[in-house]
C-alpha cells in the first residue's frame, strides 16, 4: 500500500504545480468519468475464516443533475480473493457494481478541491469459485467519500474510500451460512469532466 500512497502524493503534488486558471466549478449537466486503481479490504468477521485483500482497476460514469447532486454508475475489474482457515480453502472472484447518488458541497463554486459523499446500492457478482465453494450474488447498501483535486477544467486527480455491507449466502463442503465480507475499498485515479 506504500507505493499507492507515494503515487497518490506524487499525482496530487504534480497536479497542484500545473494547475490552470480555468473555471473549475462542477455544474448541472456535467458528465464525470472516473478511472483508477483500488485496494479491496474485507472488514467482516467470519469466526476464523480469513479473506485476502486484492487490487483492481475501477471506473464510473456520472451525471450532475444539479450543481451539488450527481448520479453515478460504477464498477471494477474482478477482485481475486480466497477464503482460508477453519476448514475452508477456496478461491473466488467478486465484481461490485454500484449505483450512487453523490453530494458535492462545493458544486457550483470555483474550487480546486471538490469533495463529495455518496450513498447508494451495491450489487456484487461472485464467480470463479473453487473447491466446491458457492457464493450467491447479492445486493447491499453502500457509502462513499472522496475528493477531486482539480488541475484543469476537464482533469482532476481523485481519491476515495467506500464501504458496502455485503453479506452473501455461501455453501462449502456441506456447510452453509452467511459470508461477512463488508468490503472497504480505498483508491485513487483521475476524473475527466465534460
Amino acid at each position: 500500500m506504500t507505493k499507492l500512497k507515494l503515487l497518490s502524493a506524487s499525482l496530487i503534488a504534480g497536479g497542484l504545480l500545473v494547475a490552470s486558471q480555468a473555471t473549475l466549478a462542477y455544474e448541472a449537466g456535467d458528465i464525470l468519468i472516473r478511472g483508477g486503481y483500488a485496494e479491496n479490504h474485507s472488514d467482516g468477521d467470519n469466526d476464523g475464516i480469513d479473506i485476502n485483500d486484492d487490487r483492481a482497476f475501477t471506473g464510473s460514469v456520472g451525471y450532475m443533475v444539479h450543481d451539488k447532486i450527481g448520479v453515478t454508475l460504477g464498477s471494477s475489474d474482478k477482485f481475486d480473493q480466497s477464503l482460508s482457515g477453519d476448514g475452508v480453502d477456496a478461491d473466488y472472484s467478486s465484481r461490485p457494481i454500484d449505483l450512487m447518488v453523490e453530494y458535492y458541497p462545493l458544486g457550483g463554486l470555483d474550487s480546486r478541491i471538490q469533495p463529495y459523499a455518496g450513498v447508494g446500492a451495491n450489487y456484487t457478482r461472485f464467480s470463479d469459485e473453487s473447491n466446491g465453494l458457492s457464493i450467491d450474488n447479492t445486493w447491499a447498501p453502500k457509502g462513499e467519500v472522496g475528493v477531486d483535486l482539480v488541475v484543469t477544467k476537464n482533469l482532476s486527480f481523485n481519491g476515495f474510500a467506500s464501504y458496502a455491507d455485503v453479506d452473501p449466502d455461501y455453501s462449502y463442503a456441506g456447510n452453509s451460512g452467511e459470508l461477512d465480507t463488508d468490503p472497504v475499498m480505498v483508491g485513487g485515479g483521475v476524473t475527466l469532466s465534460f
